[in-house]
C-alpha cells in the first residue's frame, strides 16, 4: 500500500499522512485531534506551511536567517556551494571537509583524509543526491518540496580527543527548549541519550537504529548559551529542533528540523509519545483555512537570501 501511495504525487496530504503514519507506527492518525508527538508532527507537515520553512530547512539558505538572528559567528565555514557535480574542484578542497546536500537529510559525505577518497564514487553519490526530490523520496515533508538541489561544502569539525562530534539536538516548543537529544559516534557505535535543560538524563529513548546510552555524559560547557540561541532561532514556531555542535565553549549551528524522523520514529517507552506531544501547542485552522501560510508575527521572520 505504501509503495503505491508514494507514486501518487497528487494524493491529498492528509490522506497520505494517515497511510504513511499507520504503515510505520501501527497507529491510526487523527489529524482532527492529534495528541502524540508524531501525530502533531504529521499535523505540522500537513497544515503548517509558512513559506519561510522552505528556506529554513535548506542547509545553505538557512545561514542568512542564523546570521541575522544570532550572528554569523555561530556558522561553520562555508567552502563552496555547487549546483552540479562538475562544479566541485576536489583538488582545490582541503584535506578534510564535509559535503552536504542542502535539500534533505542523510546527504552527507564526511572526508577526514582526501587522499583516501574515491573521487569517482563520491561524484556518483553526489549526482544521485542532486537528482532526488526529498519531498517525494521521504514522507512528503512539505518544507522540502520546492528546494533547489545543491551541494554545500563546509569545514570539517572535530572535538579534542574525540573521533566524532557529539550532536546536540534541542527540541524547541513554542520558543522554549524542553528537551535535548544527544547523538554520539553516529558512524561507528551510534548511541543516543535525552536530557532536560538542567542536564538530568531522561528515562526514554527514540528509534531502534541506535543504542540507548547506558551512562551519563558530561554537560557541555556552553549548554546555557546553546539553549538561549536555540530559543531565539525557534521563537516563532510551534515546534522546531535546532541542531548544534559544541567545541569546548564554541557553538556551531547545524540545522533546523521541523519533522524529526519524518514524524514516525517513536519514543520508548510508549507513554512518552503522549507526554512529549503535550508540549506542542498547535495553531488553529480558522476561517475556512485548509493550511496555515501566514501568522500574525510573520514580519519578524522574513528575510532575503
Amino acid at each position: 500500500m505504501l509503495g503505491a501511495a508514494k507514486k501518487l504525487k497528487f494524493l491529498p496530504a492528509d490522506t497520505y499522512a494517515k497511510i504513511h503514519y499507520e504503515y510505520y507506527t501501527g497507529k491510526r492518525l487523527d489529524l482532527a485531534n492529534p495528541k502524540e508527538f508524531n501525530e502533531k508532527i504529521q499535523w505540522i507537515k500537513t497544515y503548517y506551511r509558512l513559506p519561510i520553512l522552505n528556506k529554513l530547512v535548506d542547509k545553505y539558505a538557512v545561514r542568512d536567517y542564523v546570521e541575522k538572528t544570532i550572528g554569523k559567528e555561530y556558522l561553520n565555514d562555508c567552502l563552496g556551494v555547487y549546483n552540479k557535480v562538475s562544479e566541485i574542484d576536489f583538488n582545490a578542497l582541503p584535506d578534510q571537509f564535509v559535503l552536504k546536500g542542502v535539500h534533505g537529510c542523510n546527504y552527507n559525505l564526511i572526508v577526514k583524509d582526501k587522499k583516501r577518497l574515491n573521487i569517482p564514487k563520491a561524484k556518483l553519490k553526489i549526482h544521485k543526491w542532486l537528482n532526488q526530490n526529498y519531498y517525494y523520496k521521504s514522507g512528503q515533508e512539505w518544507a522540502y518540496k520546492d528546494i533547489k538541489p545543491r551541494i554545500i561544502c563546509e569545514k570539517y569539525l572535530c572535538e579534542l580527543n574525540n573521533d566524532s562530534l557529539n550532536d546536540y539536538k534541542l527540541y524547541c516548543f513554542n520558543g522554549k527548549v524542553k528537551l535535548i537529544q544527544v547523538d554520539l559516534d553516529r558512524y561507528n557505535n551510534f548511541t543516543r541519550a535525552f536530557y532536560d535543560v538542567e542536564w538530568n538524563k531522561q528515562p526514554f529513548t527514540k528509534g531502534t537504529h541506535c543504542t540507548p546510552l547506558d551512562k551519563s555524559i558530561e554537560k557541555p560547557k556552553a549548554l546555557a548559551k546553546m539553549i538561549q540561541l536555540a530559543e531565539k532561532l525557534g521563537k516563532n514556531f510551534p515546534f522546531v529542533r535546532i541542531d548544534m555542535y559544541a567545541l569546548e565553549e564554541k557553538i556551531i549551528f547545524g540545522e533546523m528540523t521541523f519533522y524529526p524522523g519524518d514524524g514516525r520514529i517513536e519514543f520508548s517507552p510508549d507513554s512518552y509519545n503522549k507526554k512529549i506531544g503535550d508540549w506542542i501547542e498547535l495553531p488553529e485552522l480558522i476561517g475556512g483555512q485548509t493550511c496555515i501560510k501566514k501568522v500574525k508575527n510573520q514580519k519578524e521572520i522574513q528575510y532575503s537570501i
